[in-house]
C-alpha cells in the first residue's frame, strides 16, 4: 500500500490560517456541493466550527457577521451561499486606505505635544475675561515646564509669549506683567524633585523583591 504525502510547500496558500488547512478542506468541499441547500447547509456547519477554533471572538461585535466575512474570504470569494450579512468584495478587501492626514500639531515645536495645542484652541474659543486671562498664564507655564525638559536649560518668559503667540496663529498674547510666569529655577526645583521621589519607589521596590 502506498501513500500520497502531501507537503505545505506543494499545497495552495491560504488566506486565513489561522483556522488551519481541515477548515479549508472543507470550504472547498462546500464550493463543489452542486445543491445550493447542501451548500448552505454545510457552510452553516462551517461557521459553527470556525466558531469553535476562536472562542475569544466571542467577546467581538458581530461576532458571527465577522465569521461569515472570514468564510467567504477563506473561500476566495467563490461560495455561493445565503449569508445573513451583506457578501463582502474582493474589490473592497484589497482597497488601499485612504491617506492620512499630517498632524496638525507636527510643527518646529512638536516638544509641547498635541494636547498643550488642544488647550490654546479651547483658550481661543473662550470669551475674554479674567478666567481666560488664567488659562492663558496656565498654559504658558505648562508650555516652560515642556520647554525645560527638552531643553534642561533655562527660558525667557518672552520666548514662551512668542511660541504661544506663534501656535495660537496670533489669537493669544500672554501678559506676563499682570500674569507672570513660574520661575525656571522653581520648574526645574519641582521635576527633579518628582524624578527623586520616581527613583526611590523603583529601589523601594527592587529591594523588597530582593529581600524575598
Amino acid at each position: 500500500m502506498t501513500f500520497d504525502l502531501e507537503y505545505n510547500s506543494e499545497r495552495p496558500g491560504m488566506a486565513i490560517p489561522e483556522y488551519g488547512r481541515h477548515v479549508k478542506k472543507l470550504v472547498d468541499h462546500c464550493i463543489q456541493l452542486q445543491d445550493k441547500e447542501e451548500r448552505n447547509k454545510m457552510a452553516k456547519a462551517i461557521i459553527d466550527v470556525m466558531g469553535n477554533l476562536q472562542p475569544h471572538l466571542r467577546d467581538v461585535p458581530d461576532f458571527k457577521h465577522k465569521l461569515w466575512d472570514q468564510l467567504f474570504i477563506i473561500s476566495e470569494f467563490n461560495l455561493d451561499v445565503e449569508s445573513p450579512y451583506p457578501k463582502p468584495s474582493k474589490e473592497e478587501l484589497q482597497e488601499k486606505p485612504g491617506k492620512l492626514a499630517y498632524p496638525k500639531s507636527a510643527s518646529k515645536y512638536r516638544y509641547y505635544g498635541h494636547n498643550m495645542q488642544t488647550m490654546i484652541d479651547i483658550a481661543i474659543s473662550w470669551e475674554q475675561d479674567e478666567k481666560k486671562d488664567l488659562l492663558i498664564q496656565t498654559i504658558g507655564n505648562h508650555m516652560k515646564k515642556c520647554y525645560l525638559i527638552w531643553n534642561k536649560d533655562t527660558v525667557s518668559d518672552s520666548i514662551i509669549k512668542k511660541h504661544l503667540e506663534e501656535l495660537s496663529n496670533n489669537e493669544l498674547t500672554l501678559d506676563v506683567d499682570k500674569y507672570p510666569l513660574v520661575s525656571s529655577q522653581l520648574l526645574m526645583k519641582g521635576q527633579k524633585k518628582q524624578h527623586r521621589t520616581t527613583q526611590n519607589k523603583k529601589n523601594t521596590k527592587y529591594t523588597k523583591k530582593k529581600r524575598y
